[in-house]
This record gives structure tokens, C-alpha cells and sequence, in this order.
């Protein structure tokens, strides 16, 4: 499809996700078999973004999405994933209750939020069982797939100047 924007044509491609095969230095450290996530959003635009970030990572790969808090709930008690992106604010139920459902049957799933806005009083509310990191989305870029890896190798993840004030 050919669109033209003043002058310029632009060209615009299907969106196509790549994981490249292979050790590299950032992976190193993680499990050599799949780590499969669970991407819940109810953005699709936002889901797809995620899942470009998170397959360009070896051995990745975003196996399932859900569109509302209840989706997530049921896929992760159906299929196990390896951890899960949640985003806060969704329909029929949101992300902070889907997290809340899953930590009681499994709480070994490890959630992290996702989300617009993480005030200190949100993020303190995360510090407790399964939600073992959060994200501000407008940080995703820079944050994401470290908070994923330091979750993935059991520690936790939360914007710096939250774990400061918490500290404070």
C-alpha cells in the first residue's frame, strides 16, 4: 500500500516480528529454552509494540495476548506462562484484580504492570507477591526488557525514583 503524505510517498509494511537465533551477551544469562509471555493490553497497537520488543530478544516470544483483565486471568491459569505484561487500566476487569486472581492459584506466575502513569501510591500498591515489577509505558523503550530479565532471574523491577522514596 502506497500512501503519500505532502510530497514524499511512503511505503507501509505489514509489521513482521524477528528473533534472531543465538547467544548474545544481553541473553546470556537467561534459560536456553523459550520464555513464553503473556502480553495483556487492550490496545492492539500497544500489544503488537510489546511483542516487537520482547521477540527481539532469543528465545522470547509473546505466545499469547489478551485483550481485558478477564482474558488474562484465564489464559495464565490455562497455559502457565513464563511471566505476563499486564496493563492497569483494561476492560471487564483490570490489571491490578487479573494479578490479584492469578496470584491466588499461582503465584509463582510473575506479573509485571504496565502502565501510563505510575504514581508512588500505585507503585507501592505492586510491591507485594506475584507483581515483581511495573513499567511506565512511556519508559517501555529503555525499561521493559530489563525488567523482564531481572524478573525472569527472580528479582524484581520498579521505576528508580519510586524505590528511592520508598526508601527514603
Amino acid at each position: 500500500m502506497l500512501l503519500r503524505v505532502g510530497i514524499r510517498p511512503f511505503e507501509v509494511y505489514p509489521s513482521v516480528s524477528l528473533t534472531m537465533s543465538g547467544l548474545t551477551p544481553d541473553s546470556a544469562h537467561l534459560p536456553t529454552s523459550d520464555v513464553r509471555i503473556l502480553v495483556a493490553d487492550d490496545h492492539e497497537v500497544m500489544r503488537l509494540g510489546i511483542r516487537n520488543l520482547l521477540e527481539s530478544v532469543a528465545n522470547w516470544s509473546v505466545y499469547a495476548e489478551a485483550k481485558s483483565g478477564r482474558e488474562a486471568v484465564d489464559i495464565a491459569l490455562l497455559s502457565s506462562p513464563d511471566i505476563i505484561i499486564m496493563d492497569i487500566t483494561m476492560p471487564e476487569m483490570n490489571g491490578l484484580e487479573a494479578a490479584a486472581r492469578i496470584a491466588a492459584e499461582r503465584p509463582d506466575i510473575p506479573v509485571i504492570m504496565f502502565s501510563l502513569h505510575l504514581s508512588e501510591d500505585v507503585v507501592g500498591r505492586f510491591k507485594t507477591g506475584t507483581i515483581r515489577g511495573a513499567v511506565a509505558k512511556s519508559e517501555a523503550a529503555r525499561d521493559l526488557l530489563e525488567a523482564v530479565r531481572s524478573v525472569l532471574a527472580g528479582g524484581t523491577f520498579f521505576p528508580e525514583k519510586h524505590s528511592q522514596a520508598a526508601a527514603e
